[in-house]
């Protein structure tokens, strides 16, 4: 864990970041900037759609990358206030952001593809595996970071 804030010679307060919350903070932006893009895509099918709607999978995409985009500046968070090795915490939040990658990447397949309105009505092979992995690895590695975050309370 870096000391995140440090008072200059002038007397303002400076931030550095570690390498593990920078890393992460990039990620949010990257997967907000997504979000935008597939907000475009979005409008653009409500726009020309008979019923106004985006196909579902497009919905779900663009609202998971939001939600997601901002679940990763909570990770960022918990990353910089870690008392874990900056590899510890980088692992545990990219293990978690793949799983956020993945899912936004899978929506916005179905949407592209429109093949289908609910991907468990007839799941491909893999899917279910898929979200055990998911299911551990978003859990896990948050949990390490906000044991991380708890560990460097005392």
């Amino acid at each position: 864990m870096t000391e995140p804030v440090a008072v200059a010679a002038s007397g303002t307060l400076e931030w550095s970041p570690g390498l593990d919350t920078r890393i992460t903070l990039l990620c949010a932006g990257l997967i907000f900037l997504w979000a935008l893009a597939l907000g475009v895509w979005k409008y653009r099918q409500m726009a020309v759609s008979p019923t106004h709607l985006a196909h579902p999978y497009v919905d779900i995409a663009h609202r998971a990358a939001l939600m997601y985009s901002f679940a990763t500046l909570l990770l960022a968070a918990f990353a910089e206030l870690s008392s874990w090795p900056t590899a510890v915490n980088l692992t545990a939040a990219l293990v978690v952001i793949a799983f956020f990658v993945g899912a936004i990447a899978s929506y916005t397949v179905h949407g592209f593809l429109r093949d289908t309105d609910n991907q468990f009505s007839h799941p491909v092979r893999g899917t279910h595996g898929f979200m055990l992995a998911l299911i551990v690895g978003e859990i896990g590695g948050t949990a390490v970071l906000v044991a991380g975050f708890v560990a460097g309370w005392a």
